[in-house]
């Protein structure tokens, strides 16, 4: 009967999601202002199409490719999603969605407006691409995921029985003892329909995040089981606006992991400025080796011994850390060797592990090659590079501006610099495009200062890049009809010094072809506000003068000069009269004949 029952569905649902893709979306790229869409992509070869997603709700948006499908043949550098934090491509990168991606990707924007772009390669095959997205308005849903511990528990859908709530996304990590594994099962469970699980789903990860390790989709009438390869597992129940169901019920238990050797466990963390490795004591004895066997290219750089972990922790720079530059990224090298000492002869594994970090984009790759007797395995994680911006009070830079807002006078220099933090000395740091706003969001109305290494206003002077800094300075001005507020937002690009053929080395560009392999990271940075110090009392009470104001503003300076001259000349005229009288006075004492007494 329920096999039935979903073969009489399953037409249903296929000539809704035709008749929604048939509802007018563009092929390649296009522009939402609906609070909430679903909808198909189908794409061949050599398309680079753009999505944006904007609407002005003063909420965040929520976006989720619950189904997707490149050339078999493509890598994610051929083809692939890339969600964009913002109205454009140049906002900042959420993320990149391509074939081995291996879970259902979510993304979750800032603000009111994202932006994504598909490209394909040359293959000749058909992509497919389902996607929803919504307004959010950060709404916690009672019921709706959470963290469950213990050898056993159990979950439920919000409101079951009764149908669960649209646009509903919860997660729930469940960690059971150590050494255990997970089983999950669902006695009750009724979602939407969809062959691929479009729609309304549950996903099940192997592990505590939801950007890899799916362990698989479920959806429609069924009782699905789930098994993990540790401890910990996490639960994803993602719905969208229609066709609410009753939702499920599941049961979770562990069981001791058979006994195995145990797996490397190697925890590589990169930053801007360092790179921390964490190397578990276990793995370590498994192979008949401890702490003294272990060391790095440098071998003067000791590690931090704990309880459980054997940690590396030093500059990027340091410790013999190798430095490549590839044109598209910088990658920072170190190797650890495990090897038995003192002894003529060895029976031990050879242990090599290559730790990686890559930093490129807007994001470092973290990768760790552990090599056993030509046994290769990997792993990976992402981090950033650390850029902040701020105003100085002279061309020294020696002294930031702390306050905020920073006044200033009309047409007075203003010192800006942009700080990179990282220790590695050859990285060199260049302003691309600056610009400035009256509105903290950056809306329509901006004024270019320095676009594609250009200076476009007459008072911008750019100094020499210094180490981490790019500097320039300008004089300070206000935009016309009466906003208060200044705000600067510049793009900056990061190149490794030691190549002298980069963005960074050339300067002014006009008419710019952009090559994004002649830099390694592109971010922005934002300062301020600026505002006039004529306007410092009236700042507490409104954002802007009224046109009134300003036109009587003249007057008023104007009457306050005259009351002071008059105000001078009469204290000048007092003091000449007294001055006057007394000299009279003293002169007429000087003169005066004294009578005889005789």
């Amino acid at each position: 009967m329920q096999a039935l029952r979903q073969l009489l569905l399953l037409p249903l649902f296929a000539a809704l999601a035709l008749a929604e893709n048939s509802s007018g979306v563009p092929r390649c790229g296009a522009s939402f202002h609906d609070l909430n869409k679903t909808f198909k992509i189908d794409l061949n070869a050599n398309a680079n199409c753009v999505w944006q997603i904007q609407r002005n709700e003063n909420q965040t948006i929520r976006l989720i490719f619950s189904y997707f499908k490149f050339a078999p043949s493509s890598s994610c550098e051929t083809e692939s999603i890339k969600v964009y934090d913002g109205p454009s491509t140049d906002s900042p990168l959420l993320g990149r969605v391509c074939n081995n991606t291996d879970a259902v990707p979510v993304f979750q924007s800032s603000s009111d407006s994202l932006t994504f772009v598909i490209t394909t390669d040359s293959v000749d095959f058909a992509r497919n691409f389902f996607a929803h997205y919504y307004f959010s308005a950060n709404t916690k849903t009672e019921n709706c995921g959470g963290q469950l511990t213990g050898p056993n528990g159990t979950l439920t859908s919000p409101n079951y029985p009764a149908p669960y709530p649209e646009f509903t996304y919860c997660v729930w990590h469940i960690q059971a003892p150590k050494n255990s594994k997970i089983h999950l099962e669902f006695q009750d469970f009724f979602l939407e329909l969809d062959l691929n699980c479009r729609f309304d789903f549950i996903a099940v990860y192997d592990g505590l995040t939801t950007d890899t390790g799916l362990i698989g989709k479920a959806c429609g009438r069924s009782q699905p089981k789930f098994e993990s390869s540790s401890n910990v597992m996490t639960v994803v129940l993602s719905t969208d606006y229609a066709n609410s169901y009753r939702g499920f019920s599941a049961h979770y238990t562990s069981s001791p992991l058979p006994s195995s050797p145990v797996e490397p466990s190697t925890l590589l963390t990169c930053s801007s400025d360092s790179m921390k490795i964490v190397l578990n004591r276990s793995y370590l004895a498994s192979l008949g080796y401890n702490e003294t066997h272990i060391q790095v290219n440098d071998p003067s750089c000791s590690p931090v011994i704990t309880d459980d972990s054997v940690i590396f922790s030093f500059p990027l720079a340091s410790c013999g850390t190798t430095k490549k530059d590839d044109g598209h990224s910088i990658t920072y090298t170190n190797i650890i060797s495990l090897s038995a000492t003192g002894n003529i002869i060895t029976r031990q594994k050879s242990v090599l592990i290559i730790v990686k970090c890559k930093l490129e984009n807007n994001s470092t790759l973290e990768v760790v090659y552990i090599t056993e007797d030509n046994i290769i395995q990997n792993t990976t994680a992402v981090g950033r590079y650390n850029v902040s911006m701020s105003f100085y009070d002279s061309g020294s830079f020696s002294e930031p501006i702390h306050q905020s807002p920073y006044y200033v006078d009309l047409n007075q220099t203003l010192f800006a610099q942009v700080s990179l933090h990282s220790t590695d000395p050859n990285l060199l740091v260049f302003i691309d495009t600056c610009v400035a706003s009256p509105e903290a969001d950056f809306g329509s109305l901006t004024y270019d200062l320095i676009r594609s290494g250009c200076n476009k206003d007459d008072t911008v002077v750019t100094y020499p890049p210094v180490e981490h800094y790019a500097r320039f300075k300008f004089n300070a001005f206000k935009f016309l009809q009466s906003f208060a507020s200044v705000y600067l937002q510049c793009d900056i690009l990061i190149c490794d010094s030691n190549n002298t053929n980069t963005r960074c080395t050339q300067g002014c560009i006009s008419r710019q072809k952009r090559d994004i392999s002649s830099y390694l990271w592109k971010t922005s940075t934002v300062a301020g506000p600026i505002r006039v110090k004529r306007e410092l009392r009236s700042a507490d009470h409104s954002e802007s003068l009224t046109k009134a104001d300003a036109e009587e503003s003249p007057n008023l300076q104007y009457s306050f000069y005259t009351l002071s001259v008059v105000v001078l000349i009469s204290n000048i005229i007092i003091a000449v009269v007294v001055i006057l009288k007394y000299h009279k006075h003293q002169a007429e004492h000087s003169y005066q004949k004294l009578q005889s007494s005789y």
